[in-house]
């Protein structure tokens, strides 16, 4: 499990004085970024093969509020992942400073060409980077299906 620690600073907190939807969204993204920054995969080589991560969606559930004064950790766990490492699936967990889960959050998402435009599979040396990441209790291997889950709104919407 990887692990980054936050400071919630006055900017993140909302009219109810407790950290912001907004923020926990923020705290997640940088917690990718530093996790795949210490995998090896940097601005640098992500350009080099033209490729970006996407979201698919985000889950939220909140447990308990977090207010500014005190540290908070945000946990990252790879628990899923297509063969080609096209589709990606983590786990955060939010701990306040007595190691409570505040929160916790389910992600998709997926690799684009950022020349095509089209999702795409990882390149060999992300993808070997990525298989040598330790397995949690229920890891799965992901299908395109698997990417559907939240996907059940009607095609058609009388207004």
């Amino acid at each position: 499990m990887y692990l980054k620690d936050f400071e919630v600073r006055w900017s993140d907190v909302d009219a109810n004085r407790h950290l912001a939807n907004s923020a926990y969204i923020n705290y997640m993204s940088h917690t990718r970024m530093a996790f795949l920054l210490e995998l090896g995969i940097n601005q640098k080589n992500l350009a080099i093969h033209n490729i970006g991560p996407v979201v698919f969606y985000e889950h939220m559930y909140y447990f308990k509020e977090v207010l500014p004064g005190k540290p908070i950790k945000v946990s990252l766990e790879v628990m899923g992942m297509s063969e080609d490492g096209k589709f990606f699936e983590f786990h955060h967990n939010f701990y306040d400073a007595k190691g409570r889960n505040v929160a916790h959050c389910e992600m998709m998402g997926a690799w684009i060409s950022l020349e095509t435009r089209n999702l795409i599979g990882l390149p060999d040396d992300f993808l070997a980077l990525f298989n040598k990441v330790e397995r949690p209790e229920g890891f799965r291997v992901l299908t395109k299906e698997n990417t559907r889950k939240y996907a059940k709104v009607p095609i058609d919407i009388e207004l």
